[in-house]
């Protein structure tokens, strides 16, 4: 088994304080480049046993802000803290992190190997991680896709021989292979269809009340984001404007661009 950190009881898994991520662009001269301010100055906790939704319109920075969140991106400024203890971009602080922080992406299709059957794309994340023998492995895995609602003979499946809801279950499965306390999903329902969105909804909720998993859910339908959150989280212009319990804030908005996009997204629900 590989080293696994010590949590901080009662405390964040992950926590953002002050983090800001600037990005440089083609535009400008050469000695003062252009620079796009994707994350501004942002404060962002999520613990365990809880789901943190983050809700804008596109290229609001909520996609930045995963990628801050799961160490693919460092912060221009900021301090991101992993279980208390800042986070150092080192191979071990990574190998930490990516246990104990899981993601699942908006398209299964290009999230998944297209020639890996299920079993193999379950397995790997452990044996990369050297946790347990091969049978424990092939224990771990088809308890797994019982978590997540699909039969075993998906074991020996390929991602293209099943649907994109099923798909989208092992990439789930797969999220969930390594035990994390923390799982980033973004946008996880974007590119299903409306009734097999409901469904994805629906297991990822069960899965965070039977696991106690937390979750930071990215979103930009704010309906969706309400109905599987605890607390929400409302970006514009690289900014969180507005959090709160999801349901206070859905029914009392204090910020104007909260309330627009109460009143500009449909229920997808």
């Amino acid at each position: 088994m590989s080293e696994q950190t010590t949590p901080t009881p009662g405390g964040p898994v992950l926590e953002l304080r002050g983090v800001h991520v600037i990005h440089k662009t083609r535009t400008g001269g050469l000695f003062r480049p252009g620079t796009v301010h994707a994350v501004n100055d942002v404060d962002f906790t999520v613990a365990r046993g809880e789901t943190v939704g983050i809700v804008g319109e596109s290229g609001c920075g909520k996609s930045t802000l995963a990628r801050v969140l799961v160490g693919l991106q460092r912060p221009t400024k900021g301090t991101v803290l992993f279980h208390g203890e800042q986070m150092r971009y080192d191979a071990t602080t990574r190998r930490k992190l990516g246990r104990g922080v899981s993601v699942v992406f908006q398209d299964p299709a290009t999230a998944l190997n297209p020639r890996m059957v299920v079993r193999e794309q379950l397995m790997d994340p452990m044996r990369v991680h050297h946790i347990g023998t091969e049978a424990e492995r092939l224990k771990r895995v088809s308890h797994l896709l019982e978590l997540v609602g699909l039969p075993q003979s998906a074991l020996d499946v390929l991602p293209r021989q099943i649907s994109g809801g099923q798909r989208q279950r092992v990439a789930i499965a797969r999220a969930l292979a390594l035990g994390p306390d923390v799982i980033v999903a973004d946008e996880p329902t974007s590119a299903l269809d409306v009734s097999v969105r409901a469904q994805v909804l629906n297991l990822l909720t069960d899965l965070k009340a039977e696991l106690g998993t937390g979750m930071v859910f990215i979103s930009h339908d704010i309906s969706t984001v309400r109905y599987i959150s605890d607390r929400m989280a409302v970006m514009n212009a690289g900014q969180i404007v507005e959090t709160g319990p999801a349901e206070k804030l859905f029914n009392n908005p204090e910020h104007p661009y909260t309330r627009t996009l109460l009143g500009a997204v449909p229920s997808l629900l």
